[in-house]
This record gives C-alpha cells, structure tokens and sequence, in this order.
C-alpha cells in the first residue's frame, strides 16, 4: 500500500506565486488592521471596505498562477495518496491540479450569505458587490473565516492528519493556532518535513529545509519518491 502524504501549506506557497501574505514583513495586515476588513464586526460596521479589501484580493488572484510547489504537490498526487491541508484561500492548489484539498480558512472565490453559512456559491474571481444578497435575502460576503469565528474544517482536518504515513509542511511559521497545533498530531514514527526559508516554530523531530517552497518541495519529492523522475517545473 502506498505511503499517504499529508501537506501543511501556508502563504509562503501562494507568495511566490505573487499573492502578498498577510504576517510577514511589509504583508497586508501592516497595510489594514484585521480588525477593520477581516472580522464579523468589522463586515456589520463597514461592509463596503471589507468586500473592496477581498475584491481586490480576488482581482490579484485571476492574474496569478501556480508555481513551481504547486504543480510538484499536483504531480505527486499522480503517483501516491496526497491530502493537501492549507490555510491559504486562494484557488492556486487547485489550478496546479491538486483535487484532495481541505481549505481551512475557506475559499476566496466563493462567497456566501451572512445569516446562513450553509448557503455557498462559486463566484470565481468575480467582485462581491454591496446589495447582492443571496437566495435569504442578507447580503453576501466572502467564504473565508474571519478572525473569532470558528475554523469549520478543523475536525476533517485533524482526522486526515492523524493518517499521515508522511507529513509535509511548507510555506507556514507553524505559529498561528489553531492550525499550527496540527503539525504535532502525527504519530511519534511519522517523518515529519518542514520547507520555509525563515524561522518556522519547532517542532520536535522534523527535518527542516531552509529554502523556498518552489525549491524544497520537489527537492523533497525528488529524494523520497524518486520513481517520478527528475521534477522540473
């Protein structure tokens, strides 16, 4: 039976796809206080600045493409069991032709009603305008998880974790809970790989590769699964 890979993903994929970060250096949240454009208070005070600030999100994202990391994760899906788990809302995975992918702060290219979260629609990177409401009649707004709301996907993402033959995590500092609590859900004989060029939170037992996502990750799958052939991307 072949190995199941689990992948952590965080911005650092998405931002060498061109796609600013929200943390780091020089990232939107120094540009916007979260708590004006990413919080249920912020979408009741002042709708209008929350849907331009995830329009203008959505707007950069029709314009940029996978990289090299995603297109690699893509092609190892073609060979072995690949579950991706990321915190990023941005399609790119699924473009690079991943299709085992649990968004866990939810998707920028839906949207959904404000008084009933089960109701869901693929607006791809089209606008979310004020006055467009949903089927209810409330307002739509972007299908992400704003900061004191709950992470919905937390649960299915935790189970698929705990199967992981191998994890895999890129592009995360591994400091913003809940989701970096995931990493340390594998069992004690799992291998365990974190890739990012920075300073990643430790995490005991991992073998960390101090580069980029669009240089470590088909390094790695080079060296583990060398029965895909050289990877170039």
């Amino acid at each position: 039976m072949k190995e199941h890979i689990v992948v952590l993903t965080g911005s650092g994929v998405s931002a060498e796809s061109g796609l600013a970060t929200f943390r780091d250096n020089g990232g939107l949240w120094e540009q916007e206080s979260v708590y004006d454009v990413a919080t249920p208070e912020a979408f009741e005070r002042d709708p209008q600045r929350v849907l331009r600030f995830y329009n203008e999100r959505r707007r950069q994202l029709q314009n940029a493409q996978p990289n090299a990391a995603h297109l690699a994760l893509a092609e190892l899906e073609r060979h072995h069991p690949v579950t991706i788990v990321t915190q990023n809302v941005d399609d790119l995975h699924e473009r690079a032709g991943s299709s085992r992918i649990i968004h866990l702060h939810g998707e920028i290219t839906k949207a959904r009603s404000s008084v009933d979260s089960g109701l869901v629609y693929d607006i791809g990177y089209k606008a979310i305008e004020l006055g467009e409401h949903c089927e209810k009649g409330s307002q739509l707004r972007p299908h992400v998880v704003w900061f004191g709301e709950l992470v919905p996907m937390m649960e299915l993402a935790a189970e698929v974790v705990a199967t992981a033959d191998r994890l895999l995590v890129v592009g995360t500092s591994l400091q913003v809970y809940p989701a970096a609590g995931l990493a340390r859900l594998v069992d004690f004989d799992v291998p365990v790989t974190v890739i990012d060029p920075g300073e990643p939170a430790h995490l005991p037992g991992a073998t960390v590769i101090r580069r980029k996502a669009t240089e470590g990750v088909p390094q790695w799958i080079a060296q583990h699964f060398p029965d895909q052939g050289p990877q170039r991307f």
